[in-house]
């Protein structure tokens, strides 16, 4: 896991397995939504998610392209958006898959207001 905001692409077409930034049609739409998120949440908007083995991983405005963070091949964010229009971006709200229950609070107050947020854009 990590705390970050990824729009699309996930997926390049080198298939290089990280740093490659694969620009989609709508890229600006994208990144507009995904900082609408990622600047109301406390730690998000850092861009330092300061994750156990991964201290040294940034995310400017505490967003990326999926593709540039790490190529995912066939996943659905990319297959909803070209076959769909569907517009998604894939939100890391911890660097833990699962937090214990006595986190969660504080989890939904990290979050509380750039759900919101989100919501009011789209």
């Amino acid at each position: 896991g990590s705390v970050v905001a990824s729009y699309p692409y996930d997926d390049s077409p080198t298939h290089k397995p990280t740093g490659v930034y694969s620009k989609s049609a709508d890229d600006e739409v994208f990144k507009y939504l995904a900082k609408a998120y990622a600047s109301r949440h406390p730690i998000m908007k850092t861009g330092k998610p300061n994750c156990p083995g991964e201290e040294g991983e940034t995310f400017q405005d505490g967003i990326t392209n999926g593709a540039q963070w790490y190529d995912v091949e066939g996943g659905m964010q990319d297959y909803n958006y070209v076959w769909a229009n569907c517009f998604e971006i894939t939100l890391e709200l911890s660097c833990c898959k699962y937090p214990p229950t006595s986190e969660l609070q504080q989890e939904w107050e990290n979050n509380r207001d750039a759900l919101l947020a989100f919501i009011e854009k789209v």
